[in-house]
């Protein structure tokens, strides 16, 4: 009987409760306390939104994907900072009979230096696992997927749609679309050229197949961190007031990164940008998340059959 063919989902994980908040945040700080500020602020904000539902909409990703892949494939989900780990994923894919692996972190496009802590996660579980663990292949960027980009397209023209059937008024040419991304330190921005690239390219490629002309879209950040430092400009809160200037009466968000709903989405974009645009006088909307969007699947699937049969090295070609 021939061996099943693992594939991990990868993703940052979300706390397990509010009380689990404080030691969250200092797993993502490689194991420094936060602050009791930045730890109120976040369990309010965990709170607000009810917790955040990652882990069972990557695992919904991951049941969804096994469908599609069909029945040689398991594929399962781990979290980098909670339960379940990338580890305890692995070693179960090795406990069900699979010998090679497939590692796909949950963003479109890649960076060494952001996603590359997912790679050693990989390579520190097969090093615990000794010679039971599996050889693993991690994906790279996948942003170009045309499926990927085509779902995405999908939500913005389905956006946009809504919005013309209810009335929405706004001046001519249309509901200005802000395509997001996950602000990065500069100095960070600075080292990842290509990764900026690819966030641009998305944007662009998600624009065109949408129908939006170039001046009624633009790129910009979302959701900078608390560190201290200079970080990518512009945010969508810079945005907004030009934007109510020029008379437009309504704005949509469309995230080009993040694939599920979970904080960045639920409290940075459809809590923090409501207000700083009703703030400014526009009505606020966004597009839905993928989620676990056939389409969304799709792109995964064929990621996985591209990387399963490529020549790249396994057994730890994680990147650093």
């Amino acid at each position: 009987m021939t061996a099943p063919f693992g594939v991990l989902l990868m993703t940052y994980g979300s706390p397990s409760s509010l009380d689990d908040v404080p030691n969250y945040l200092a797993r993502i700080r490689g194991g420094r306390p936060a602050e009791e500020d930045l730890v109120a602020e976040f369990t309010r904000r965990y709170a607000v939104i009810g917790g955040s539902p990652l882990i069972p909409i990557t695992q919904a990703q991951a049941r969804a994907l096994e469908a599609d892949l069909g029945g040689g494939f398991r594929v399962r989900a781990g979290m980098r900072f909670s339960e379940p780990s990338i580890g305890a994923t692995l070693a179960e894919l090795a406990g069900e009979g699979c010998r090679e692996v497939v590692g796909i972190v949950l963003s479109p496009q890649w960076s060494p230096l952001i996603m590359g802590g997912y790679g050693r996660a990989v390579e520190s579980a097969r090093v615990a696992m000794g010679p039971a663990a599996p050889d693993v292949r991690m994906a790279r960027d996948w942003h170009r997927q045309p499926a990927f980009v085509e779902a995405l397209a999908l939500r913005v023209r389905e956006g946009l749609a809504g919005l013309e059937a209810g009335g929405e008024p706004d001046r001519a040419g249309g509901v200005p679309v802000l395509f997001t991304a996950h602000s990065l330190p500069r100095r960070v921005a600075d080292e990842e050229p290509a990764y900026l690239e690819q966030l641009r390219w998305t944007a662009e490629a998600i624009a065109a197949a949408a129908g939006l002309a170039n001046e009624r879209w633009q790129f910009c950040w979302q959701s900078a961190g608390h560190e201290p430092g200079e970080w990518m400009k512009p945010d969508f809160a810079d945005l907004m007031p030009g934007l109510a200037e020029a008379g437009h009466r309504s704005v949509l968000v469309a995230p080009v990164q993040f694939l599920a709903d979970h904080l960045e989405i639920l409290y940075d974009v459809e809590i923090g940008a409501r207000e700083q645009a009703e703030v400014v006088g526009l009505a606020f909307h966004r597009i839905r998340s993928l989620n676990d969007d056939p389409r969304l699947v799709a792109a995964l699937a064929q990621v996985v059959r591209e990387t399963a049969s490529s020549a790249r090295p396994s057994a730890g070609a994680a990147p650093a």
